[in-house]
């Protein structure tokens, strides 16, 4: 086998195994918490913080300090709307939490690969491009873009009695039951657009030369930048993964914000994360989405270029 086939598949492989996974465990626990968190809860907790500024700004610390990648991401921004969490917010925390925007490990990162100075910069722009990401996009009237794929919780008429003399295994039983058909159904649904995602990842990942990059994001390219990010977008790297790479194309000569372009690209629209957000975006708000990521990459990337000029 060619060595770089045998990359791809070993990747399609890995990849595909750590995405089920993740989908799975994720929507199994976001079913089990949206039980004890009901719509009306959240509603009422919502009405009193995520008002305005304030909702978006929850949002994006919340999506920046969980340690989730860009797809396992997508289940719990499906139970956050199923709870009635407002559009702006989860999208927002949609936009944050793949790009590590409080992550302490993309921090430390950061901070280890391109100081301490970098590092706060990065976490101060992304933040503020989430929050208002967030509110552009509800805005746009966007709101009613999404498709019914829910996780959903279970209703109180849905459990099996349970008397005062029950035990702890016998109140959580049906929780459990119906959490586990929820993630099932969930990633029965997920199935075809991770297949498609994945796929396409690993023929990047497997034949697509780190060479490629540097010719196209050289510092004499003025368009470096965007051409970074819209690279970036079809990658399916871990922003953790992503910052030491970046690094090394530093060394070599790529600049400053069209690595942060690529990173940002990368880590925010990755194709696997795309091809599950098709499942559950219609089209406008998905192509709302891409232009977003793409916006925000791009004015991210000639800011770190120009602070950063020689």
């Amino acid at each position: 086998m060619q060595p770089q086939l045998q990359q791809a598949a070993y990747w399609f492989v890995y990849i595909f195994l750590e995405l089920s996974i993740l989908l799975l465990v994720i929507s199994f626990a976001v079913s089990i918490v949206t039980y004890f968190i009901t719509p009306a809860k959240v509603r009422r907790w919502m009405d009193k913080y995520s008002q305005g500024l304030t909702g978006n700004i929850i949002g994006t610390a919340l999506g920046g300090l969980l340690p989730f990648c860009s797809c396992s991401t997508i289940p719990a921004l499906i139970g956050l709307l199923n709870v009635g969490v407002p559009f702006r917010v989860a999208m927002s925390f949609l936009i944050a939490s793949p790009l590590g925007v409080l992550n302490l490990v993309v921090i430390s990162l950061f901070s280890t690969m391109f100081g301490t100075k970098i590092a706060i910069m990065y976490i101060v722009a992304t933040f503020i491009a989430a929050v208002l990401a967030g509110i552009v996009l509800d805005k746009l009237g966007l709101a009613s873009e999404v498709k019914d794929v829910e996780v959903r919780g279970i209703e109180e008429e849905t459990l099996a009695p349970t008397t005062n003399t029950a035990n702890h295994w016998e109140r959580w039983k049906p929780i459990l039951i119906h959490a586990r058909d929820s993630a099932w159904t969930l990633y029965k649904q997920m199935i075809p657009f991770l297949l498609v995602g994945v796929g396409v990842g690993a023929w990047i990942y497997g034949f697509v030369p780190t060479q490629f990059f540097v010719k196209y994001a050289g510092p004499q390219n003025p368009f470096a930048v965007p051409i970074a990010a819209a690279i970036g977008i079809p990658m399916y790297v871990r922003t953790e993964t992503m910052v030491p790479i970046c690094s090394a194309l530093v060394k070599k000569g790529v600049g400053l914000g069209t690595v942060m372009a690529l990173i940002i690209g990368g880590a925010g629209a990755s194709i696997p994360e795309l091809s599950l957000l098709a499942a559950i975006f219609k089209r406008k708000l998905f192509i709302a989405y891409i232009v977003t990521i793409f916006v925000i990459a791009s004015i991210i990337g000639y800011s770190f270029n120009f602070l950063f000029a020689i």
